[in-house]
């Protein structure tokens, strides 16, 4: 609409604005003669002065919040809109007062009158108020079309009516706003009302879906006509829109007859018209250079090739079908296409080879997850091949599916350039594709179990030998040896599984791995690689003891000692490599080892104790070299829990067996720390020896009511309490007088129950009464020394 206003209004609105900048340059201009003054002085700045009041006359009205031009837009369109509604009341609810002269003349003057008036409103300036009229003449157009349905037509269908209606308005409505070309309304509804004949028609006739497809695509046409051609960013815009719905209508309706087509002849009209669209829609995109219509061509393309393909072929080969139409398309990178439109045929057969591969992805999670089962089944029997839980169609194409992507990924990763970063994922999912892609052909083509598992073996070195190859640095170099790496051990989880079935093929995968393994952890170039392989070499020789352990038929704590011995040759290379980085590693996961043996050992004492005996040796061992002191404190713990669980189970119920284990430890790494470091406290290097040593003897006297244990009991504490009187060591001195007088109260205890039941009753009184005076006294003589104090300190001068 026409923002311009009359003259007269633009007027006042003038002089309205500039009586506002008047007020505002007063009020800025004795801000600055203050400020000038206050500079002028020198002195610090006082408070500002409140802004002069300016006069109420100098200031004009409050703004409006809206202009002028705004509130006659919104009166016209307002205006137009009530009158439409008016129009179609009168239309649809009040037709039937007048006869058809009159119903027919009365629309016949309004609708003339409004497509007219716009002409002189037009010459004399008025744009906005002529647009309205003219938004009022094109609905009342639409009104004489239904009021002549109605009257004339009644026995014509409504949908073919409103197709010859729409066709008619569209010629109307364009020639319309060509003849008034300062209208914006006119052309736009003219596009609008184009792209609606064709479907319409469809619906009236009882169109199938292939020929509605069809009338779908050619308005898709007419749109994409309108969106190029038209006059006006409102005219293309809506050519565009239309364009795009009724264009995708199309393609997803022949997309799903494509779909459900049994045979090759019926697959091949929807695919005819997909092809047709793909080749409007790719001429599209040469003319606009944008990837967007060219993907969308790729993507008809492919569904009007594979369609009919996969009719031709067993049903399990439909993704392969697919997946070489989508890699056909990526011949266009070779043509002398722009670059936009390559970007967009390549998306598209980047987006149906991951819709592929997704696919066909479960096949391959079951192929690594099924051999799990046989955990629980151990050693029953090796099947005639490899397993799969569930039937899936598509088995025998995963295989050349994920091989084929792997495949085109591999060739986009050759070159140089700008798009390194790419590329180095694009051979990350390769490898990734083309390990999945062997790991699941056994179960696809039901090969023999010995064949799989030797496979799955070879498999698992190349993928080690790929991690542990030297490769480019950088973050591409690590993410590739990480995928490979990631590989190997699934793929050495998945064979280690499945072969648990048979007991040759468990030892001889277990040994192969741990060989693999421990060559990896020795050649290999990445610390990340060798660590895990080492770690790993660990791993599988503890599980190949623990399979010994049940070949020979041993119970579970006797095979606790053939694990043993992974802990303790992993304590030997450690001791052997040193500062080496793989020591680490290989200490810690020795130490795992080393905890699954005790935890095999628990079912019987014995053994267990001798197991724990064992770990504090290697403990201790370990211990010895200057870099690993840190764990020497587990050796003792270790020691006395051995010690504890073979008392236990021999029967021994004296508490001293089980605390002087612990406690003269504990005594001698006080001495020795004493020696070390002299101005260390006593109760930090003899406090928790002797508190382990007295503690439970203590409490065990109470119930004793023999005399060996209290006597050995007081002689130790006196030994304790002479010592720290000595040594003058706090520690030993309070808690071996503590632990003397305690024992001896216990000793002494009935005696003093006799004396105290001979003593007469009044000399508990007395005593309190001889305590309570000397308290007393000493209280007042304290309050005497005060008042005295006081007295000099007030004589003083």
């Amino acid at each position: 609409m026409e923002n311009v206003p009359p003259p007269a209004e633009e007027l006042a609105f003038l002089d309205h604005e500039l009586a506002q900048l008047d007020a505002r340059r007063a009020q800025l201009l004795a801000r600055r003669a203050w400020l000038i003054s206050v500079l002028q002085s020198r002195v610090p700045r006082p408070q500002a002065p409140p802004s002069p009041a300016v006069p109420r006359s100098a200031w004009a009205a409050p703004r409006p919040e809206t202009s002028p031009p705004g509130v006659q837009n919104l009166l016209l369109a307002l205006g137009g809109l009530l009158l439409t509604i008016a129009a179609i009341a009168f239309t649809v609810v009040s037709w039937g007062h007048l006869g058809i002269g009159g119903r027919a003349g009365v629309l016949g003057v309004l609708t003339s009158l409004a497509l007219v008036s716009p002409v002189p409103l037009l010459r004399r300036g008025l744009a906005s108020t002529a647009e309205a009229l003219a938004g009022l003449g094109l609905a009342l157009t639409v009104l004489d079309a239904y009021a002549w349905h109605r009257v004339s037509a009644a026995d014509t269908g409504g949908a073919a009516f409103a197709a010859g209606a729409a066709a008619v308005l569209a010629l109307l409505w364009a020639g319309y706003g060509s003849v008034l070309g300062r209208l914006g309304l006119p052309l736009p509804a003219a596009a609008v009302a184009a792209q609606l004949p064709l479907p319409l028609w469809s619906v009236a006739v009882g169109a199938g879906a292939l020929t509605t497809s069809w009338a779908l695509l050619l308005t898709a046409v007419v749109g994409g006509a309108i969106a190029w051609w038209g006059k006006g960013a409102a005219v293309r815009l809506c050519g565009c829109a239309g364009a795009g719905l009724t264009g995708a209508g199309a393609l997803l309706t022949a997309g799903l007859l494509s779909f459900d087509a049994d045979t090759a002849a019926d697959a091949a009209a929807p695919g005819a018209l997909l092809l047709t669209a793909a080749v409007l829609t790719l001429f599209a995109a040469r003319r606009m250079s944008s990837p967007l219509p060219a993907a969308v061509a790729g993507l008809a393309a492919v569904a009007a090739v594979g369609g009919v393909a996969r009719t031709l072929c067993p049903d399990t080969w439909e993704p392969v079908v697919h997946l070489l139409c989508a890699v056909a398309l990526l011949a266009a990178v070779r043509t002398r296409l722009p670059r936009p439109v390559v970007r967009g045929l390549t998306g598209a057969s980047a987006g149906v080879q991951a819709a592929v591969t997704v696919w066909v992805l479960p096949p391959v999670l079951l192929a690594v997850v099924t051999p799990l089962s046989w955990a629980g089944r151990s050693w029953t029997g090796a099947p005639r091949s490899a397993e799969l839980s569930g039937a899936w169609p598509w088995l025998t194409a995963t295989p050349v599916a994920l091989l084929t992507v792997a495949a085109v990924l591999a060739l986009a990763c050759r070159g140089s350039g700008p798009e390194r970063t790419w590329r180095a994922g694009a051979a990350c999912s390769a490898l990734v594709l083309g390990w999945a892609a062997l790991l699941v052909l056994p179960v696809a083509f039901a090969l023999p179990y010995t064949a799989t598992v030797l496979l799955y073996t070879a498999l698992t070195a190349a993928c080690l030998a790929l991690a542990g190859r030297p490769g480019p640095g950088g973050p591409e170099g690590a993410a590739f040896t990480a995928s490979a790496l990631a590989c190997a051990l699934t793929g050495a989880l998945t064979v280690t599984f499945l072969a648990l079935a048979a007991r040759p093929a468990t030892f001889t995968v277990l040994g192969i791995l741990l060989a693999l393994f421990a060559v990896a952890a020795a050649v290999a170039t990445g610390r990340l690689v060798r660590t895990v392989a080492a770690c790993a070499a660990v791993a599988y020789a503890t599980g190949l003891a623990g399979a010994a352990g049940t070949a020979l038929e041993l119970p579970l704590h006797r095979t606790s000692l053939l694990v043993l011995v992974v802990p303790a040759a992993a304590a030997l290379l450690a001791a052997r490599l040193r500062h080496h980085p793989l020591a680490l590693p290989v200490e810690i996961t020795g130490a795992a080892a080393g905890l699954l043996a005790i935890a095999l050992s628990l079912g019987d004492a014995g053994t267990a104790a001798s197991v724990l005996a064992l770990c504090a040796v290697i403990v201790a061992g370990t211990a010895v070299r200057p870099e690993r002191r840190t764990v020497g404190p587990a050796a003792p713990v270790l020691f006395v829990l051995a010690t504890w669980i073979r008392l236990s189970a021999s029967g021994v119920a004296v508490p001293e067996a089980y605390t002087l284990p612990v406690a003269v430890p504990a005594l001698a790494i006080g001495l020795l720390r004493r020696r070390r470091d002299p101005q260390a406290s006593s109760w930090t290097a003899y406090g928790p020896g002797l508190v382990a040593m007295f503690a439970p003897s203590l409490f065990a006297v109470q119930d004793d009511p023999y005399w060996p244990r209290p006597l050995l009991l007081g002689v130790s504490a006196l030994a304790v309490t002479l010592t720290g009187a000595r040594l003058r060591l706090q520690a030993l001195l309070v808690l071996g007088g503590a632990v003397l007088a305690l024992d001896a109260l216990h000793e002494l205890a009935p005696y003093i129950g006799q004396v105290l039941g001979a003593l007469p009753r009044w000399l508990a009184p007395a005593l309190a009464g001889l305590l309570l005076l000397g308290v007393g006294a000493t209280y007042e003589q304290r309050l005497r020394d005060a008042r005295r104090l006081r007295d000099r300190l007030a004589r003083m001068r």
